[in-house]
């Protein structure tokens, strides 16, 4: 029994242990309520937070006896309000069987296929914020969503906040993320990942106040990429970026960046390596720099091999997952792995391209840019889109199927000009053009230009050969380009 005042009763801390998302704590919280009114939204947040059976608030009259009676349960997640909130006239003539209702609740719970665990996967909600235009918001908070599946995390839920300027505590604000811890213990998710970067305050803050792995965009992405770098190249690139965004947030690392050791967020080549102090920190830092910058130089060596052998050069860019490593498979004959999935690719792979007339260029997949490109992993493989500097064309490929191919193209545009190649002539590639109505595929080439293909059946593949035949050792270059 816990005595409190008029306004609130503060209960003993229970902890936040439970036997499973789908199993209550077989605890009932019985209010008495001196003042009008049913219960408050503290009273239904513990409801949540704790995990209990119910919470009831009976009110007491002016006789000291008891009246009208308000209660709450949780509901399943499929049911689409977290709790129910009821009313009696009296706490008398109660006849239902509790332990019947109970063991019936916690089997809804069971049955929901949101709160099925997936061997191996968290789950998460993704959290985006706008300050301008929803429109762009939502679609990056549903790129977000498949950046979160290729990182092997089960998004349960998405929430979306207008705001006209940013928290500087938590982003969001105290009452959304209230909202969002209600939800997250509803759901029995592990996770939050924000769609934009937080700074090292507001990581500590949203973590403590919700006692949740938070992630942001970076940290996803360079989870992705800690996944697919398989070259040791790759490997340094990632753990070099994933330093850089880390050192500022190393006074961290006893509260909220510990809970990113070992999972989503955490993991790949620099995961022991990580845990360090500032000092170890930098000194590891300044030796991969040291590292990267020898690879770089072997890397320089054998991109002066291949001028002195007069081969041109051609570069394959554009946004992930728009089918760059397929399109290299066709035009090549090769077995690069192509998934889809976002950052398939992040090592870059060269191949020879053979013309009939025996003429031979050398072609290059390299990883693919995404809108917002945190600035840490532009310039951690700076020295692989160096690539792209010796490139004397750069195929950019496009998903012809993607509602957002404009913003796709800016995106890319973008991050060539931050590498200096906006000088570099470009040829646009329309990719996976059997997935679109031929009339609309027409009139996007007569609008934008470019070439038409399909590199996973091979439609317009030969006459695309053709045209690079022709733009790199036939006609002036910038003209065929132009065209």
């Amino acid at each position: 029994m816990v005595v409190g005042d008029a306004h609130r009763v503060f209960l003993p801390d229970l902890g936040r242990d439970r036997a499973g998302a789908a199993r209550f704590r077989g605890l009932r919280l019985v209010l008495s309520n001196l003042a009008p009114g049913g219960l408050s939204e503290d009273d239904l947040t513990d409801l949540v937070l704790l995990r209990l059976d119910a919470v009831i608030a009976i009110r007491v009259g002016s006789d000291g006896l008891p009246e009208t009676v308000h209660w709450a349960h949780l509901l399943p997640p499929d049911a689409g309000d977290v709790w129910r909130v009821e009313s009696r006239p009296s706490v008398h003539g109660w006849t239902e069987d509790w332990n019947t209702f109970i063991t019936d609740l916690e089997g809804q719970f069971s049955a929901s296929a949101r709160l099925q665990k997936v061997e191996g996967r968290q789950a998460a909600i993704l959290v985006g914020i706008t300050l301008g235009d929803p429109r762009r918001a939502r679609r990056s908070l549903a790129e977000l969503e498949r950046l979160a599946d290729t990182a092997g995390l089960v998004v349960l839920d998405a929430a979306l906040q207008r705001r006209r300027k940013l928290d500087g505590r938590t982003c969001i604000g105290k009452g959304k993320l209230q909202e969002l811890l209600v939800r997250s213990m509803h759901l029995g998710v592990e996770v939050l990942v924000f769609d934009r970067e937080l700074s090292p305050s507001q990581l500590r803050n949203i973590a403590t106040l919700t006692d949740l792995k938070v992630l942001d965009r970076t940290q996803l992405i360079l989870d992705i990429f800690a996944q697919h770098a398989s070259s040791r190249e790759g490997r340094l690139q990632v753990e070099l970026a994933q330093l850089r965004y880390r050192m500022p947030r190393l006074a961290l690392m006893p509260t909220a960046m510990s809970r990113l050791t070992g999972g989503i967020g955490g993991r790949g080549p620099g995961e022991t390596r990580l845990e360090i102090n500032r000092r170890r920190a930098q000194e590891r830092l300044t030796r991969l720099e040291r590292q990267l910058a020898k690879l770089g130089k072997n890397r320089a060596t054998r991109r002066k091999r291949r001028q002195k052998a007069n081969l041109p050069i051609v570069s394959i860019v554009g946004y992930t997952n728009a089918g760059k490593s397929t399109l290299l498979n066709r035009l090549t004959n090769s077995e690069v792995l192509a998934e889809n999935k976002l950052f398939a690719t992040l090592d870059p792979t060269t191949r020879r391209l053979r013309f009939p007339e025996e003429r031979e260029i050398i072609i290059t997949d390299t990883v693919g840019f995404i809108e917002d490109l945190p600035q840490t992993l532009v310039a951690a493989f700076e020295s692989t889109l160096e690539e792209l500097r010796e490139a004397d064309l750069l195929l950019h490929v496009l998903d012809a199927s993607s509602p957002h191919h404009a913003d796709h193209a800016s995106a890319v545009f973008a991050v060539l000009e931050r590498l200096g190649l906006e000088n570099t002539p470009v040829m646009t590639i329309w990719n996976k053009a059997d997935r679109v109505e031929p009339e609309a595929l027409q009139m996007l080439l007569a609008a934008e230009g470019g070439h038409a293909v399909s590199a996973l059946t091979g439609e317009g593949c030969a006459d695309l050969l053709g045209t690079i035949e022709q733009a790199l050792f036939r006609a002036d270059l910038q003209r065929a380009v132009a065209q």
